[in-house]
């Protein structure tokens, strides 16, 4: 690779998570920006990583397609052999002549999804939502109860209501003490 910047450009689609084994991953449409400065001693690589990547939303089940926008820096260096044990310095050994960037590619994007796939409130399947809580009203045994879209996250409700499961686990946690 010469001295000076060098820029390069990746598309992961669908078939860069199959290798990868990411089954969560529906679909892809993700554009890779490698810019990589070879000072000499070592090289800058900063990556910009912009997209769509479709998944399973967590609630209905249906496809959700969640936009990736996220960048990744590292430095890479000869030394006598690999080491990673730095988040933002890479040693590789000096008998190597390439560096496979698709685990860091692939890191980069899955670390960018949120936690939790949901759509936003009322974007749900209709459907699954009204078996959702048909399930949830046998469950709590109650014959009526607010749109799936309604209720809180489990653990990030504001509304000051505390599930009846967490109470139980919370006071058994005060007995044992």
């Amino acid at each position: 690779m010469p001295k000076g910047l060098n820029d390069y450009e990746f598309s992961l689609t669908k078939q860069f998570f199959v290798n990868m084994e990411a089954d969560d991953v529906r679909d892809a449409e993700i554009v890779v920006r490698l810019q990589v400065n070879n000072t000499g001693a070592y090289y800058d690589l900063d990556f910009k990583v912009s997209g769509t990547l479709t998944t399973v939303c967590d609630r209905c089940l249906d496809d959700l397609v969640l936009p990736i926008e996220t960048g990744y820096h590292i430095v890479v260096k000869y030394g006598e052999e690999y080491n990673d044990a730095s988040d933002d310095v890479l040693e590789i050994p000096e008998n190597e002549s390439y560096l496979n960037v698709a685990y860091m590619l692939y890191d980069t994007v899955m670390l960018a999804i949120p936690i939790k796939h949901v759509h936003p409130a009322g974007k749900c399947n209709r459907a699954m939502s009204q078996i959702l809580r048909q399930h949830r009203a046998a469950e709590e045994g109650e014959d009526e109860m607010p749109d799936v879209e309604m209720i809180g996250d489990d653990m990030g409700d504001d509304s000051g209501a505390i599930d009846p499961r967490w109470e139980q686990l919370r006071n058994l946690k005060d007995n044992n003490n």
